[in-house]
Protein backbone atom coordinates (compact mmCIF):
# COMPACT_ATOMS: atom_id res chain seq x y z
CA UNK A 1 0.00 0.00 0.00
CA UNK A 2 1.39 3.36 -1.09
CA UNK A 3 2.10 5.79 2.32
CA UNK A 4 -0.17 9.03 1.79
CA UNK A 5 1.14 12.04 3.14
CA UNK A 6 -1.42 15.23 3.75
CA UNK A 7 -0.94 18.41 4.91
CA UNK A 8 -4.12 19.81 5.86
CA UNK A 9 -5.22 23.57 6.76
CA UNK A 10 -7.97 24.38 8.96
CA UNK A 11 -9.89 27.31 10.60
CA UNK A 12 -11.74 28.24 14.12
CA UNK A 13 -14.37 30.47 13.29
CA UNK A 14 -16.42 31.94 15.83
CA UNK A 15 -19.40 34.16 15.28
CA UNK A 16 -20.89 37.23 17.17
CA UNK A 17 -21.92 35.30 20.55
CA UNK A 18 -18.88 32.80 20.38
CA UNK A 19 -20.22 29.36 18.51
CA UNK A 20 -17.70 28.14 16.22
CA UNK A 21 -18.54 26.63 12.96
CA UNK A 22 -18.41 23.28 11.95
CA UNK A 23 -19.01 21.15 8.25
CA UNK A 24 -20.82 18.12 8.04
CA UNK A 25 -18.44 15.73 5.66
CA UNK A 26 -20.11 12.76 4.11
CA UNK A 27 -16.34 11.29 3.00
CA UNK A 28 -17.71 7.88 1.92
CA UNK A 29 -21.03 9.20 0.23
CA UNK A 30 -22.85 6.94 2.99
CA UNK A 31 -24.76 9.04 4.64
CA UNK A 32 -22.67 8.91 7.78
CA UNK A 33 -21.95 12.55 7.97
CA UNK A 34 -19.07 13.53 10.95
CA UNK A 35 -18.43 17.29 11.86
CA UNK A 36 -15.50 18.56 11.38
CA UNK A 37 -13.74 22.32 11.47
CA UNK A 38 -13.81 24.28 7.63
CA UNK A 39 -10.42 23.21 5.88
CA UNK A 40 -8.71 20.73 3.94
CA UNK A 41 -5.80 19.38 2.17
CA UNK A 42 -3.26 21.65 0.93
CA UNK A 43 -2.86 21.45 -2.73
CA UNK A 44 -0.07 22.15 -4.94
CA UNK A 45 1.74 25.35 -5.19
CA UNK A 46 -0.27 26.34 -1.81
CA UNK A 47 0.86 27.27 1.59
CA UNK A 48 -1.29 26.45 4.31
CA UNK A 49 -2.64 29.77 4.66
CA UNK A 50 -3.75 30.27 1.64
CA UNK A 51 -5.27 26.67 1.48
CA UNK A 52 -7.38 26.86 4.87
CA UNK A 53 -8.65 30.26 3.09
CA UNK A 54 -9.47 28.35 -0.29
CA UNK A 55 -10.84 25.20 1.68
CA UNK A 56 -13.11 27.74 4.36
CA UNK A 57 -14.61 29.66 1.11
CA UNK A 58 -15.51 26.47 -0.69
CA UNK A 59 -16.90 24.03 2.44
CA UNK A 60 -19.09 27.31 3.99
CA UNK A 61 -19.17 30.43 1.43
CA UNK A 62 -17.73 32.72 3.79
CA UNK A 63 -14.66 34.85 3.13
CA UNK A 64 -11.92 35.28 5.62
CA UNK A 65 -11.05 38.51 6.08
CA UNK A 66 -7.96 38.26 8.68
CA UNK A 67 -6.17 35.79 10.22
CA UNK A 68 -5.45 35.74 13.97
CA UNK A 69 -3.12 33.25 14.92
CA UNK A 70 -2.24 29.33 15.04
CA UNK A 71 -4.33 28.09 16.99
CA UNK A 72 -2.49 24.30 16.96
CA UNK A 73 -0.86 21.89 15.05
CA UNK A 74 -1.91 18.25 15.07
CA UNK A 75 0.24 15.22 13.62
CA UNK A 76 -1.90 12.13 12.92
CA UNK A 77 0.65 9.17 12.42
CA UNK A 78 -1.43 6.34 11.62
CA UNK A 79 0.53 2.93 10.55
CA UNK A 80 -2.56 0.94 10.08
CA UNK A 81 -3.64 3.53 7.12
CA UNK A 82 -0.28 3.78 6.51
CA UNK A 83 -1.11 7.59 6.20
CA UNK A 84 0.58 10.54 7.94
CA UNK A 85 -1.43 13.77 8.36
CA UNK A 86 -0.34 16.98 9.35
CA UNK A 87 -3.10 19.32 10.28
CA UNK A 88 -2.27 22.97 10.57
CA UNK A 89 -5.09 24.93 12.60
CA UNK A 90 -5.66 28.59 12.58
CA UNK A 91 -8.07 31.10 14.53
CA UNK A 92 -9.69 33.38 11.57
CA UNK A 93 -11.58 36.58 11.42
CA UNK A 94 -14.75 36.33 8.55
CA UNK A 95 -17.76 37.71 6.53
CA UNK A 96 -20.08 36.55 4.42
CA UNK A 97 -23.43 34.21 4.65
CA UNK A 98 -23.05 30.34 5.20
CA UNK A 99 -23.76 28.98 1.58
CA UNK A 100 -21.33 25.81 1.32
CA UNK A 101 -20.71 24.81 -2.39
CA UNK A 102 -18.10 22.55 -1.82
CA UNK A 103 -16.62 21.32 -5.59
CA UNK A 104 -16.59 17.66 -3.96
CA UNK A 105 -20.07 17.51 -3.26
CA UNK A 106 -18.52 16.24 0.52
CA UNK A 107 -19.75 18.82 2.59
CA UNK A 108 -23.62 18.61 3.74
CA UNK A 109 -24.18 20.83 6.62
CA UNK A 110 -22.20 24.21 7.47
CA UNK A 111 -23.69 25.53 11.33
CA UNK A 112 -22.32 27.35 13.94
CA UNK A 113 -22.48 25.70 17.67
CA UNK A 114 -22.18 26.59 20.96
CA UNK A 115 -18.50 25.55 22.36
CA UNK A 116 -19.43 22.10 24.04
CA UNK A 117 -21.79 21.26 21.61
CA UNK A 118 -19.29 21.64 18.83
CA UNK A 119 -16.77 19.81 20.92
CA UNK A 120 -19.44 16.78 21.56
CA UNK A 121 -19.83 16.65 17.68
CA UNK A 122 -16.04 15.88 17.14
CA UNK A 123 -15.91 12.12 17.17
CA UNK A 124 -12.12 10.97 16.86
CA UNK A 125 -9.89 12.64 19.34
CA UNK A 126 -7.57 14.13 17.09
CA UNK A 127 -9.91 16.58 16.01
CA UNK A 128 -11.62 16.74 19.22
CA UNK A 129 -9.01 17.09 22.34
CA UNK A 130 -7.04 20.15 20.58
CA UNK A 131 -10.22 22.48 20.20
CA UNK A 132 -11.39 21.28 23.27
CA UNK A 133 -7.75 22.35 25.00
CA UNK A 134 -7.85 25.52 22.71
CA UNK A 135 -11.10 26.81 23.63
CA UNK A 136 -10.36 26.18 27.22
CA UNK A 137 -7.90 28.55 27.66
CA UNK A 138 -4.34 26.80 26.58
CA UNK A 139 -1.93 28.98 25.03
CA UNK A 140 -2.03 29.07 21.20
CA UNK A 141 0.63 27.26 18.86
CA UNK A 142 0.49 23.57 20.69
CA UNK A 143 1.77 20.70 19.44
CA UNK A 144 -0.60 17.52 19.35
CA UNK A 145 0.67 13.90 18.23
CA UNK A 146 -1.62 10.96 17.61
CA UNK A 147 -0.51 6.99 16.36
CA UNK A 148 -4.00 6.80 14.75
CA UNK A 149 -7.60 8.87 14.44
CA UNK A 150 -8.83 6.73 17.73
CA UNK A 151 -6.26 9.08 19.45
CA UNK A 152 -3.83 6.08 20.48
CA UNK A 153 -0.58 7.64 21.62
CA UNK A 154 -1.95 10.99 22.33
CA UNK A 155 0.87 13.75 22.99
CA UNK A 156 0.70 17.47 23.83
CA UNK A 157 3.61 19.45 23.53
CA UNK A 158 4.50 21.46 25.62
CA UNK A 159 3.42 18.91 27.94
CA UNK A 160 2.05 19.53 31.53
CA UNK A 161 4.27 17.52 34.32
Amino acid sequence: MARRDLLVAAAILRDRVGRILLVGNDWQRMGRVRYTLPGGTVEFGENAHEAMVRETHEETGLTITHIDRLAYCVHIEDQRRSERAIAMVFEAKWEGLLNPRDPDGLIVDACFFPPEEAIAKLDSPPLRDPLYDYLNGESSGRYYAFKGWNGRGGLRIPQKI
